[in-house]
């Protein structure tokens, strides 16, 4: 009887034993699938490097669509490497409100876009710091048909019926008043800092200009001025990244520099020159009216533009550290507003009219001689005029 009941109580003390192993060796697999599951799913990370901004500065533009076209944007990288350009300016976000590469971030991610993608984007920035090559990343930001068919409750309106506004272009913009619109383009900010980018280069801060101006309403921006919704704009921006580390430019109009108006789209160089690292004054001769200044055509004069431009920005530049610097002597703004701040934005592409070396050289020279020494090369093709730039 005891020797049965000892076989009983083994064969029992066996069968425990077995389903504990079981299970243990379950729990193990099933651990060990998810470990890899995490590990497949999670991206390597990678110390992220930045530069300091250059001085002087010369950049050119890439799209995204080149970017992220090897073959093309090795060409463009070659460029640099040849001659004087130590910058690039690459899109992140561009006018489709498409943000070109995957940020991590779902609030961004989850937006598409009908825009190009760089599926490497992080690896090339490195790649460009490996050869000293500064990374500025520029977003579009209030020109966002993506965003505006995602949330067209902050888009500008039409006055008529209420829908969604178009410019002249079928493009819709979001209102510079919509400040959840803000915190989305903070998020884009940090992100595309996080992956390697140097510096935001903002372009579109502005209310829209070109459409159907009489069928337009701004309900978040309401009675006040456009100047002011956007002087709003800067001061946030400036505020929410100032400790991040990111250095911020921004485009504007080339006829900011020599306007004491808004415009009528917003945009003031002094709110600029308070809020941002450096201000990028688009001061292309094609963007500049029949008889602007007495000229017939500012197409013929380029250097004539952007020296009569740029002096008149130099000047308000100066002008706004010596009015803070009289009443508020310390004043930590004092460190970011200068001359030096300035860095335009020159002409290198055939509009209207056939863009030669000469003309694009001028463009340079005049920078150079209103005491500037920094300046950036703008062609939406990405072809740019190797005559025109010096060599290394």
């Amino acid at each position: 009887m005891k020797l049965k009941n000892y076989l009983l109580g083994g064969i029992i003390v066996i069968i425990v034993l077995f389903f504990i192993s079981s299970f243990t060796f379950s729990s193990e697999v099933s651990y060990n699938s998810r470990s890899a599951e995490v590990a497949s799913s999670t991206p390597e990370l990678k110390v992220v490097k930045h530069l300091g901004t250059p001085e002087p500065l010369k950049g050119i533009y890439m799209t995204q669509c080149v970017a992220g076209t090897p073959s093309f944007r090795n060409k463009v990288v070659k460029l640099i490497e040849e001659t004087e350009i130590n910058a690039v300016v690459i899109d992140i976000k561009d006018y489709t409100g498409t943000v070109s590469f995957l940020t991590g971030n779902d609030e961004i991610d989850k937006l598409s876009g009908t825009g190009c993608k760089v599926s490497d984007m992080q690896d090339f920035v490195e790649k460009l710091h490996n050869k000293n090559i500064y990374v500025i990343g520029r977003v579009t930001v209030f020109q966002d048909p993506l965003y505006a068919k995602a949330h067209p409750e902050l888009a500008v309106k039409r006055k008529s019926d209420g829908g969604v506004w178009k410019d002249r272009k079928g493009i819709s913009f979001i209102d510079v008043g919509a400040k959840p619109f803000w915190d989305y383009i903070i998020s884009i900010s940090t992100s595309s800092y996080a992956v390697g980018f140097d510096e935001i280069n903002y372009d579109y801060i502005r209310f829209p200009s070109d459409g159907d101006m009489k069928d337009i309403y701004f309900a978040h921006t309401g009675t006040t001025t456009k100047k002011e919704m956007l002087r709003q704009f800067f001061e946030y921006l400036d505020s929410k990244l100032a400790s991040s580390g990111i250095v911020t430019s921004a485009d504007l109009f080339g006829m900011t520099t020599t306007n004491t108006d808004d415009m009528n789209i917003g945009q003031v160089l002094e709110y600029a020159l308070l809020n941002f690292d450096y201000v990028s004054p688009m001061v292309y001769p094609s963007h500049y009216p029949p008889t602007f200044n007495g000229w017939p055509d500012p197409n013929k004069v380029p250097y004539e533009i952007v020296k009569f431009s740029m002096d008149a920005a130099v000047a308000r530049a100066n002008f706004l550290h010596n009015e803070i610097a009289s009443s508020t002597p310390n004043a930590p703004v004092l460190k970011r507003i200068n001359q030096l701040q300035l860095r335009p934005w020159l002409q290198d592409n055939d509009y209207p009219v056939h863009y030669t070396a000469d003309m694009v050289r001028k463009q340079i020279q005049a920078t150079y001689d209103v005491g500037l020494t920094s300046w950036m090369l703008w062609d939406p093709s990405n072809v740019y005029t190797r005559e025109a730039i010096l060599g290394k």
